[in-house]
């Protein structure tokens, strides 16, 4: 099933207005420490220095969201991806597979040449295969949920 295409902007997290910045640490939130039972340090102090892509739906809900991190953030000599998540009232309408072809498409843009490591969640490793990705090391437990490391050249 899909829905409608939702709407991409890409903000440098100095121009984030207070309301989208609220909106993306409630989606987190929701996701990642209420579904996922995942108590973790959200606000990791890699948010300042991060590009923050937001998928909206027709009638502006961020329905998407994930923040893309220059080389050096979170690997030195890689970029990366990060707060991959889409909104519980968006899944099974393909937001997360939207959401992945805004970030690749907006990655080379913002740091070409730049190979992409990300830390992702073993049961979503097919799903980040689909975008290029492949398995670079073993499985590792992050906040209590399996992980695994995966690079786009």
């Amino acid at each position: 099933m899909t829905g409608s295409p939702l709407q991409f902007t890409c903000k440098f997290f100095d121009e984030l207005t207070l309301h989208e910045l609220y909106e993306i640490m409630a989606l987190r939130q929701v996701v990642f420490a209420v579904e996922q039972n995942c108590p973790y340090l959200d606000a990791d102090g890699k948010d300042l220095k991060s590009w923050h892509l937001m998928g909206r739906n027709e009638t502006g809900k961020l329905f998407a969201y994930s923040r893309l991190l220059p080389e050096g953030v979170s690997y030195s000599g890689y970029a990366s991806i990060g707060r991959v998540t889409s909104s519980p009232e968006a899944r099974g309408i393909g937001a997360g597979r939207q959401l992945m072809q805004a970030v690749m498409a907006q990655m080379p843009v913002l740091f070409p040449n730049v190979p992409i490591r990300i830390g992702a969640q073993q049961y979503l490793i097919r799903f980040y295969e689909s975008f290029g990705f492949q398995v670079d090391g073993s499985m590792y437990l992050e906040d209590g949920i399996p992980h695994v490391e995966m690079v786009k050249a």
